[in-house]
């Protein structure tokens, strides 16, 4: 429904309508009713660096808006952040987090016919669920990121947040000295803005360039700097022309568009977590895709860039060296990207490319030239086998050989393989397996940074192998297979897994398969009771009720 149709429903009611009386109570006044009304989601927080610096962005589109003619409103929509919650019960609120802000958002616009909306947000699930929400309206929409964070340093090095749960595996197994430790976490966040590599909400807000909802150039700013509240301003007043123009999400959205963004994602090195969020959106937007799609565009797409976690560097020397408009404008080179896709601006994605070189700056390393690629296939790898047969995902670059069988080390929850871990009973070889943690199980699927970042701490990294039905951070690297599908809540074959049991990851043969006879595995199964849940009553308690696989993106409005 055009703005024409949907504010008007408010202020277009008989001349004293209560509606109009209420809104002139909040600052309109009589020229203001024909204006279109624009939400301003605000998912401004200080109790973390990824959103405090929202508010700042706020207030330049609230003053864009009014300055092209819209009349902008402001409403709150809540966060969580994972690298607080990391490795606590808090941590089964993030992906849940998702579907909150997406209700949210949902509920204000359409409870208040709002014309459209622009969504800033900063820590990972804002992302998704923003794009999640205006699918699901279709009302027009663009997204503004609030930035990333500057890079930390220590002794020469940068720093983000990951380098702290390093250090805790390092320090943990005598390969760090006190001295580094304190010295690491004191300075591995030194200003606002999402965490610093390649990780979740750095992958998702470049992949939005790509989508078509943010704007080119937009993604990868630093948070503090002045040019990411220019480009909120900016934002607005493009979202100002889509709401005149009836430019809506799902004009935007298409399988075209959403192969543009894997495909931004894979040669970017990006997040396991976008698989998931990916799925969620194009059920939203009523799109047909499905988790063997990602695996159609890896086998096509390079990784360019040497990102973090498992490159050198971070986000910002990321934009520097010419950012997502460049990487986007080799592959549209490379007839890798539909470039007829439109785009919030109005202009389709090759026309936003014309002024963009073809070829990297020769005078910058952190982009290579399509000829000289860190991969030549990209890293995100759907893997099936019997442990797994809905598929799961893999994230396989920087390791020499992502292939390893070796015996399992069950545990029902990440606490338990925490434990373990820190008390140096994992060994080389070692295939671990945490349950119990995916979407209904956990409930939340939580990330597992924690272990990860433990097992590289402790230089274990590239010959312990790691299985879950939970998620991983961005932030990881190793040899991590998360999102095993069925998961082990509903009787995924996960479930069935014994101590010392042989277990097989091989990405090259895109394999997950327990080495167990089926005639085993049938037995354990009719010795196999479900778990009682978690959680009985509130929020969690409902989210397990209705979260679907993650094959299918962990979403709770579909059956």
């Amino acid at each position: 429904m055009s703005y024409n149709r949907r504010s008007r429903l408010i202020t277009q009611g008989m001349a004293r309508s209560p509606n109009r009386a209420m809104l002139r109570a909040v600052g309109f006044g009589d020229g203001d009713f024909e204006k279109p009304i624009v939400g301003v989601a605000n998912g401004h927080s200080t109790m973390n660096p990824c959103n405090a610096g929202i508010q700042p962005l706020v207030d330049r589109a609230m003053a864009a808006l009014k300055e092209v003619g819209a009349m902008p409103q402001v409403f709150g929509v809540p966060t969580v952040t994972d690298g607080i919650g990391m490795g606590t019960e808090a941590m089964k609120y993030s992906l849940v987090s998702r579907e909150v802000i997406a209700d949210a958002i949902e509920t204000s616009v359409n409870g208040q016919c709002m014309d459209g909306a622009l969504i800033v947000g900063g820590c990972d699930k804002n992302m998704p669920a923003a794009v999640i929400a205006l699918a699901r309206m279709n009302v027009p929409g663009v997204f503004v990121y609030a930035g990333t964070i500057k890079p930390g340093r220590w002794k020469g090095q940068d720093l983000t947040i990951v380098s702290s749960f390093e250090a805790v595996g390092a320090f943990a197994a005598g390969k760090m000295n006190e001295e580094d430790f304190v010295g690491i976490e004191k300075n591995a966040c030194p200003s606002t803005g999402a965490c610093g590599g390649m990780y979740t909400a750095n992958t998702m807000s470049s992949s939005f360039e790509a989508l078509g909802m943010s704007l080119l150039g937009s993604s990868q700013l630093a948070c503090p700097d002045p040019e990411k509240a220019d480009s909120a301003a900016l934002s607005a007043r493009v979202l100002y022309n889509a709401v005149v123009h009836d430019i809506k999400p799902r004009d935007i959205i298409t399988r075209k568009s959403i192969e543009n963004a894997i495909s931004l994602i894979m040669a970017t090195g990006g997040s396991t977590n976008a698989v998931l969020h990916y799925l969620a959106i194009a059920s939203a937007a009523n799109v047909e895709w499905a988790i063997d799609d990602v695996e159609r565009i890896r086998r096509r797409v390079p990784v360019l860039c040497d990102l973090k976690p498992s490159g050198r560097y971070v986000a910002v020397d990321f934009h520097r060296a010419g950012g997502v408009p460049q990487v986007l404008k080799m592959l549209l080179d490379k007839g890798l990207l539909h470039g007829d896709c439109l785009t919030i601006t109005g202009r389709t994605l090759a026309e936003e490319l014309e002024t963009v070189s073809a070829s990297p700056r020769s005078d910058q390393d952190v982009i290579r030239p399509f000829d000289q690629p860190l991969y030549s296939e990209g890293h995100l790898a759907i893997l099936r086998g019997n442990l797994s047969p809905e598929g799961c995902v893999a994230k396989i670059t920087g390791l020499k050989n992502p292939v390893i069988t070796g015996p399992a080390r069950v545990f029902d929850s990440e606490a338990a393989c925490m434990e373990a871990i820190m008390a140096r009973k994992i060994k080389d070889g070692d295939v671990i397996v945490i349950r119990y943690e995916g979407p209904k199980g956990g409930p939340g699927m939580q990330e597992m940074l924690a272990p990860t970042s433990a097992l590289v701490g402790q230089g274990l990294g590239e010959t312990v192998g790691l299985i879950t039905d939970g998620r991983f951070s961005g932030g990881t690297w190793g040899m991590v297979v998360g999102h095993v599908a069925p998961e082990a809540y509903v009787g995924g074959t996960i479930a069935l897994v014994e101590e010392g049991d042989s277990i097989t990851i091989d990405a090259h043969r895109l394999l997950i398969q327990l080495n167990v006879s089926d005639e085993v595995l049938a037995k354990r199964r009719t010795q196999w009771q479900p778990p009682a849940p978690r959680y009985t009553t509130g929020l969690l308690a409902k989210y397990t009720r209705l979260v679907s696989s993650a094959s299918r993106g962990a979403v709770t409005d579909k059956e």
